[in-house]
């Protein structure tokens, strides 16, 4: 009995499919990797999204506690100041300041997620001019 397989593995003897048939192959096949690479993503996705919540409770966990040693280490910058001046005063001058860092934090995010930094209008720009960049066109010149 002789090896009737050729260098890539497959059975000459077996070759009886038509072109036709070998072309529904090739279109069954790449529909199922295609699914399978859709799968693939879809899980790394969530993945992905498992370990943001992951990082996203811990770091919350980390506000809480640093917001909780924030209180006492300002009580403590009070008391410090209470050497110098009265308790009340100072209590005023440390809460003053807090406030002040406050609002500078807010003010710089608020200028941060402004309209205009928040555009998607490079994306924009990209998605229109990709049907003519597949066309073989550039810069969204239709020809």
């Amino acid at each position: 009995m002789s090896d009737t397989r050729n260098v890539f593995g497959f059975d000459q003897a077996e070759r009886k499919d038509s072109i036709p048939d070998l072309f529904r192959q090739l279109t069954e096949q790449g529909a199922h990797l295609a699914q399978q690479q859709v799968s693939l993503v879809q899980a790394e996705v969530r993945d992905s999204i498992n370990d943001l919540k992951v990082g996203a409770g811990a770091m919350a966990g980390a506000a809480v506690v640093g917001i909780a040693g924030l209180g006492v280490l300002l009580m403590g910058l009070a008391y410090l100041l209470d050497e110098f001046m009265q308790l009340w005063l100072a209590t005023l001058i440390v809460a003053a300041a807090t406030l002040a860092v406050a609002y500078a934090m807010f003010a710089s995010g608020k200028k941060k997620m402004q309209s205009n930094s928040m555009s998607v209008e490079r994306t924009r720009r990209t998605l229109e001019r990709a049907p003519s960049a597949i066309a073989g066109h550039r810069d969204g010149d239709a020809r």
